[in-house]
């Protein structure tokens, strides 16, 4: 089975161009699969996969996570099906456990208007900081989004900026004013004193001139939102929530946002519906004398 898992990885890279990550996830069910199965792979049926998924949920592995490990057997066995190295597919009968509906934090306007204004432009790596929060704030970028941004990726005469995001999938992103100001600033005024030897075209660089390690910016986001006075957990994730909730509730249409976020399916943009009606329901509460 080993052979057959090396060869579903280099097909998921060299046909499907998916990520390294996305690899990593595929191949780390697909080991425990192995590590669990004790006959051939010629003789697994529905049965072997269904204990196989009941083992992985007495793990405690919570229903999103099961959700994916059923993906990732139902994608291998039908490409093994395909290859003609079995004749039926024991992964096609599996259902998917669907998904909890977690509403995804947000920061109000407000709050993050105050983060925004707390970073002094003219502090040591104030600059950098700002034009990243800017950014992350205006576009919705992913984490690894903005890590992997370059210089050539930019335009700012259109207000546009060139990512690449999940499954190496490129968009366009509207970058507005007020952030592509800041990273003028930044660029003009900061990063030339970061630029090492060493330094790639990275947008943001670290004090040692390489590119931000995703940890790092994590760090910062948290850094500035305590110096700021912000008691909730602040992540990067958190500014693309806001980001997308924002737009919705100044009255954006939700393909919009689907397509500004990079999302492949509207169901997954959808969430943020629910955080709407949320906001809803709590303002009729406090405010409606019959809330």
């Amino acid at each position: 089975m080993e052979a057959q898992i090396d060869s579903f990885i280099r097909f998921l890279a060299t046909e499907r161009g998916l990520s390294d990550a996305y690899q990593a996830s595929v191949r780390q069910t697909l080991d425990a699969l192995a590590k669990w199965m004790t006959q051939p792979l010629t003789d697994i049926g529905t049965e072997e996969l269904v204990a196989f998924l009941s083992l992985r949920k007495k793990q405690s592995l919570n229903a999103a996570s099961l959700r994916i490990t059923t993906v990732h057997l139902k994608i291998f066995f039908r490409w093994l099906v395909l290859r003609g190295v079995l004749e039926m597919d024991p992964a096609e009968p599996l259902l998917a456990p669907r998904p909890s509906r977690i509403l995804p934090e947000t920061l109000h306007t407000a709050e993050l208007t105050k983060l925004l204004a707390s970073i002094d432009p003219v502090q040591p790596l104030g600059r950098r900081d700002l034009a990243m929060l800017e950014l992350f704030y205006a576009s919705g970028l992913r984490l690894s989004e903005l890590c992997r941004a370059r210089l050539e990726m930019m335009d700012f005469e259109e207000g546009f900026l060139r990512i690449t995001g999940k499954g190496n999938k490129t968009r366009i992103v509207r970058v507005g004013r007020t952030a592509l100001a800041a990273i003028a600033d930044y660029l003009a005024n900061e990063r030339p004193s970061l630029v090492s030897n060493k330094t790639s075209s990275h947008l943001f660089l670290s004090v040692r001139g390489g590119p931000l390690s995703s940890d790092r910016v994590r760090q910062i986001v948290k850094e500035r939102a305590k110096g700021a006075g912000i008691d909730q957990n602040c992540y990067p994730h958190l500014l693309r929530h806001s980001f997308a909730t924002h737009l919705l509730e100044g009255g954006a249409d939700l393909r919009v946002i689907q397509e500004l976020l990079g999302h492949a399916d509207l169901s997954t943009t959808q969430i943020y519906t629910h955080v709407d009606r949320q906001r809803l329901k709590a303002v009729h509460k406090k405010f409606h004398p019959r809330g």
